[in-house]
């Protein structure tokens, strides 16, 4: 699995110019049981940290962050009708994939033992 990471905890997937978004399973894990969640449509042109989609759980609610910008191709809308399926399968479960605007951004992103790092330390 060859994943980026932001440090608001979204997961991406590169495949070509396109980037696909999904919640990271340490950030469903702190939220708890996910009973809301909404990807921003198709055509929605986000910048570098815009909204990409919107989860509420038993204990908060979070947005999610485009870790990349660009322009959404496709949206998940499944997860409106069955959010627990962020719960379940946090690295199979996207929220949307962008059609990247500057590639380039994937470089500011952290790797996976870098993500575990940050994780341990904001626990602490």
């Amino acid at each position: 699995m060859d994943l980026k990471f932001s440090k608001t905890h979204e997961w991406v997937k590169v495949e070509g110019n396109i980037a696909t978004i999904g919640l990271t399973d340490f950030a469903q894990d702190q939220l708890g049981d996910i009973v809301y969640a909404e990807p921003e449509p198709e055509g929605t042109v986000v910048e570098l940290e815009g909204i990409i989609g919107t989860v509420e759980s038993v204990k908060a609610a979070s947005d999610l962050y485009a870790p990349v910008s660009g322009e959404i191709v496709e949206a998940n809308f499944d997860i409106e009708d069955e959010p627990e399926m962020i719960n379940q399968a946090p690295w199979d479960t996207w929220f949307v994939k962008i059609d990247m605007a500057d590639p380039s951004e994937l470089d500011a992103l952290l790797d996976k033992d870098a993500y575990d790092a940050f994780c341990k330390e904001e626990q602490a």
